[in-house]
């Protein structure tokens, strides 16, 4: 593949046009309901729509699709030289900006620094449709065929995705049955090689909740009396979790591992090793749950794990007196195997949390989101040898396969649309990248690294 083609570009155009999406504060609408009156979004939209028009890509047909009282679809289609059909996925929404970010970097400040560009949403998934159109733009410089290609790039995947099957229904005839999905919004173990999703765990978010009196009283007068809610907010997590160990206790939410993605995680761990646990900002003394590569590659991919995301009831600091509080609120967040479904799970995190409550307390588990994850169909041989030629033309090693431990609701939808379909879930994600939190960058070696594996597969898929 035309490398220097791709390079340029990307340094040309690409990244002054990511710079000017990383200075829109274009928050999914679960982070900012005002979305629509705000504007940002609909600032994004336009800024896409406007470079891919200006690129000239024979044939291209761009598209905003719009639905009432939902987020906008960018739709793309160019037409190919074989009777098949590609599906290219990205989206463009963003996290909210985080607290922590370093001196001289923010979430709307684009900064360029040691062949990175910092700034929310460049890596997440803000490229994804610079890439996908320039992979196309480099297939036609070379006259290298490709199928019919359709790119879609949604606006409210960090929402879970919620507009999206509502486009998918709209849009199913335009879009027909792709025999290739390829989805730029994952990650990647190390920038020294292309790296294939495998699968991606589910998510079940919630609120548990505790009340024990009406109003908070005298913590001097009240304790030893009264329980405090907190405790039994705390009883009531030793149900699901294991404190030493982090454990989730109930049967129900494990799987059994497939023995192919065993192998692949040993595999990765040993192209890894030490840089699993390194690519995370530990503070000064704290280690990782394990020392095996292997298990932290198992247990953030194939084992469920309880994070606690948020709390209510609770006074900040600065304004907490002696008081015996009447609630306690927990804001959690459960990642599931890929292969459990998000339905049951919550069913079951509901008994496991509220039934039979300590001394008689009022609880309750809201679930707000339930999200099944996704388990990747075999790479076919015509695919599995390109993605290896891809990695070593434009990367100089070997493809390497691994779980995410994170959640694209539109790959298990995908999955169950089109179950014939062939898979290539791939992404800039990497260590440090940090997407979600605070000093997000886009390693922009890898993006156009990452492009010209995307061409490399599509040309490949035409001639299969």
């Amino acid at each position: 593949m035309d490398r220097a083609f791709i390079d340029d570009l990307w340094a040309s155009s690409i990244v002054p046009a990511l710079e000017q999406y990383i200075q829109i504060p274009n928050q999914s609408p679960a982070f900012d309901p005002d979305w629509q009156a705000h504007g940002h979004m609909e600032r994004a939209v336009q800024l896409v729509a406007d470079w891919v028009c200006a690129q000239a890509v024979p044939g291209l047909q761009l598209e905003v699709v719009r639905l009432p009282g939902r987020t906008p679809l960018l739709w793309m289609e160019v037409p190919g030289e074989a009777d098949d059909t590609v599906l290219l996925y990205g989206h463009l929404d963003k996290q909210p900006p985080m607290h922590g970010w370093s001196e001289g970097l923010g979430p709307w400040t684009p900064v360029r620094r040691d062949g990175k560009l910092y700034g929310r949403g460049g890596a997440d998934d803000g490229y994804a449709a610079f890439a996908c159109v320039a992979a196309l733009q480099a297939l036609a410089r070379r006259r290298d065929a490709h199928a019919r290609c359709v790119v879609l790039i949604e606006a409210c995947e960090e929402s879970g995705s919620t507009d999206l099957p509502a486009y998918i229904e709209t849009l199913a005839d335009r879009i027909g049955t792709p025999s290739l999905v390829i989805c730029l919004d994952s990650g990647c173990g190390n920038y020294d090689q292309l790296w294939i999703t495998t699968s991606l765990r589910g998510l079940v978010g919630g609120t548990l909740s505790v009340a024990v009196l009406d109003e908070g009283v005298h913590s001097g007068a009240a304790s030893g009396v009264v329980p405090s809610s907190f405790r039994i907010a705390r009883q009531l997590l030793s149900r699901l979790e294991d404190a030493r160990s982090g454990a989730i206790l109930p049967a129900a939410l494990h799987v059994d591992i497939p023995a192919e993605r065993r192998a692949q995680s040993e595999t990765a761990a040993r192209v890894l090793g030490g840089a699993i646990a390194d690519s995370f900002p530990f503070t000064r003394g704290a280690r990782p749950v394990s020392d095996d590569p292997a298990e932290q590659l198992l247990n953030r991919t194939w084992r469920p794990q309880l994070a606690v995301i948020g709390a209510g009831g609770l006074p900040p600091l600065t304004s907490a007196g002696n008081v015996l509080r009447p609630q306690t609120a927990l804001k959690l967040s459960v990642r599931l195997p890929p292969t459990l479904d998000a339905r049951g799970a919550t069913a079951v995190l509901r008994d496991v949390l509220t039934s039979d409550p300590p001394y008689g307390a009022q609880v309750a588990f809201e679930a707000d989101q339930g999200t099944s994850g996704w388990n990747a169909p075999p790479l076919a041989p015509w695919l599995a040898e390109s993605v290896a030629r891809a990695s070593r033309d434009a990367f100089g090693r070997d493809v390497c396969f691994q779980g995410e431990g994170g959640t694209i609701p539109f790959m298990a939808m995908l999955g169950e649309r089109f179950p014939h379909a062939q898979f290539v879930i791939t992404g800039v994600l990497g260590p440090r990248s940090n997407a979600h939190g605070p000093n997000e960058f886009l390693h922009l070696e890898t993006g156009a690294r990452l492009t010209a594996c995307v061409a490399q597969v599509l040309a490949d898929h035409c001639r299969r």
